[in-house]
């Protein structure tokens, strides 16, 4: 299965081409142009020099967030126009767990944490045997505090995302047994997505471009700050 992955939950954008488990293509961009700027741009040029058509993809996955509410919606609609042109499936994938399969060869617990600002972290949790992942709780925005007393402090984790220094700062404090995952593989890649999205497909959890939707987990700072004026 040939799989065009998108990802643009952050502030770097990125995209890959791979066929099952074997990554043929990736590109990655950190350049601090906005993704409405790269990212099509970057599909059309990656599938161009490996010689693959649109019509040879199989399936279309993207990041849906948690993340930027601003870069998943770019991320999405890409990823939208793309499928209903060629008439292709889609997967929407958990940001987090994205990051995950990135540390899927290392035995063991992996925290996913993005920064939610205010002392919370989007976070999912997951343990692999080597080979693949189990889930161990649902997408969540938690505030560090309580991601802390729910962990044993015993059980090490290794830990991804741009919210991994915070919990690790905040974790190790407390005596948690905490690893860093190393810088490369640390962030989001298209390639986790890609993986993720694999996964899905073997699963039967695929829609259409109309229902490739995004998981923001929380309403936005404009919307919260619009309900607490409400409520007063």
């Amino acid at each position: 299965m040939k799989i065009l992955a998108i990802e643009t939950s952050a502030k770097a954008a990125s995209v890959c081409l791979c066929e099952d488990e074997f990554l043929i293509a990736q590109s990655y961009q950190n350049s601090g142009l906005t993704h409405s700027q790269t990212i099509l741009p970057m599909c059309e040029s990656m599938l161009k020099h490996c010689g693959v058509a649109l019509k040879d993809v199989d399936l279309i996955a993207c990041a849906a967030g948690p993340g930027s509410f601003t870069g998943l919606r770019i991320g999405l609609s890409t990823a939208k126009g793309l499928a209903w042109s060629a008439q292709k499936p889609c997967c929407a994938v958990s940001t987090l767990e994205a990051m995950a399969w990135q540390l899927s060869h290392v035995p063991g617990e992996i925290l996913c944490a993005m920064d939610a600002r205010r002392n919370q972290v989007y976070n999912a949790r997951f343990v692999s045997d080597g080979v693949t992942l189990k889930r161990l709780c649902e997408d969540r925005a938690i505030a560090l505090a309580d991601l802390f007393r729910e962990l044993d402090g015993k059980t090490a984790q290794i830990i991804v995302g741009d919210g991994a220094e915070l919990c690790y700062n905040y974790g190790s404090t407390l005596g948690a047994a905490l690893t860093l995952a190393p810088p490369h593989l640390r962030f989001q890649s298209a390639w986790g997505v890609a993986r993720a999205a694999l996964r899905r497909a073997a699963e039967g959890e695929l829609t259409d471009a109309q229902g490739l939707n995004a998981n923001y987990i929380r309403l936005s700072q404009a919307e919260r700050e619009r309900l607490e004026r409400m409520q007063k």
